[in-house]
């Protein structure tokens, strides 16, 4: 469904010859949550709407499919690991089974032993009545031991029990999770899909000139943003990447040309949080999967210590994320339609920066990544980027 509906937006987009995106929150406000699934024809058609406007309701249409994004990638991580918890209970609970049955099985060897050798005489009268009282005394021993070992049998035959019961009750517990995150995953898929379809039907509204003037309309919103955030000092001189953050970095600008899918967590092609969790994977230092865990759960940073392979995290409910490259520039997968590339630290409303590595030296030696000829061709917003 997902690359039907990303075929559809493409083909809108492409059809005028430019990819289209919301302006930044430095030319168009920031809408609020959005609760309908069809663009808002309150303002009139879209030939009635001004660019501003058009732009507004992309803009609400796209952070409305990027949180449910967001929720389908949360849910699909989750199902990852419940996975590999019933795989790992399935493997518990099989082990278990087997010790309960050669706990059972030494249980009858004593029990036959004891039946043959008939022990039922204790010690002392066997003593009392043996021609070789010395064999009699290790006779008793031995019966000793045997009572002891069968006293250690059944101990292990109960706890096998008990571990058994426990780890069956545990995996039919962690099936019926995997199911229930299965079955939200696919509510999920479809509401991502529904959202899209929204996005689809309002391009496909759009004239070619109206296209073409909401691209314009956007790169300039861009610069714009891009020079204000440069003039207020955010940003202070170049700091080196520690060497997890080389390789975080020398990675992702690896990825540079390849497209947006949502969900995607390459290596064909990725969503804007699949880039960066992956970017750290292959640096060794493996991060949470989605855009608001990373931000919730990594060491957050100001915008003045950036330095390359520190995740830069966009929007209030931190629904989009970029990768640090150096230079007010980051390596990001912008939003459906798109693809991986180099855009301006600004080109959406920046929430703040976080951190990977927090122990990570910086490099004395730093040569930053030759960029691909087109590192930067397309859209640089990604207000319809799901992470």
């Amino acid at each position: 469904m997902s690359g039907r509906l990303l075929r559809l937006v493409c083909t809108a987009a492409v059809a005028a010859g430019t990819l289209l995106a919301p302006t930044p929150a430095a030319a168009v406000p920031d809408p609020g949550p959005g609760t309908g699934t069809r663009a808002d024809t309150s303002a009139g058609t879209a030939g009635q709407r001004s660019v501003a406007q058009l732009l507004t309701d992309l803009q609400r249409l796209y952070r409305d499919a990027e949180r449910a994004t967001e929720t389908y990638n949360a849910t699909a991580d989750k199902l990852k690991k419940q996975r590999a918890e019933v795989t790992r209970l399935d493997s518990d609970l099989a082990q278990a089974r087997l010790s309960l049955h050669d706990s059972r099985g030494e249980a009858g060897r004593l029990a036959r032993q004891q039946y043959q050798g008939s022990d039922e005489i204790s010690s002392y009268v066997r003593l009392l009545l043996a021609r070789d009282p010395q064999h009699a005394l290790d006779q008793g021993h031995v019966l000793g031991q045997l009572s002891l070992e069968r006293a250690e049998t059944v101990q292990r035959v109960t706890g096998s029990e008990k571990r058994t019961e426990t780890l069956a009750l545990a995996a039919r517990k962690a099936l019926d999770t995997q199911l229930g995150l299965a079955e939200r995953q696919k509510k999920d898929r479809d509401d991502v899909s529904k959202r899209l379809d929204a996005v689809q039907d309002l391009l496909a509204s759009l004239t070619a000139d109206q296209l073409a003037e909401l691209d314009r309309f956007e790169k300039s919103g861009v610069a714009e943003a891009q020079k204000k955030f440069l003039a207020s000092g955010s940003l202070s001189s170049a700091k080196p990447p520690s060497r997890e953050g080389e390789k975080a970095v020398r990675y992702a600008v690896r990825q540079i040309g390849k497209p947006y899918v949502w969900g995607a967590e390459g290596p064909k092609s990725y969503d804007c949080s699949g880039l960066t969790s992956q970017a750290w994977v292959h640096a060794g230092d493996p991060i949470p999967r989605t855009s608001q865990e990373q931000w919730a759960r990594l060491p957050r940073i100001p915008l003045s210590e950036l330095r390359p392979g520190d995740l830069v995290i966009y929007f209030p409910e931190a629904t989009h994320v970029a990768l640090y490259l150096g230079d007010g520039m980051v390596v990001q997968a912008p939003r459906p339609g798109t693809n991986v590339k180099v855009s301006p630290i600004a080109a959406n409303p920046l929430l703040g920066a976080v951190r990977p590595d927090p122990a990570g030296k910086p490099l004395r030696h730093y040569t930053p990544p030759k960029l691909p000829a087109p590192a930067t061709k397309g859209s640089d917003t990604g207000n319809n980027r799901t992470s």
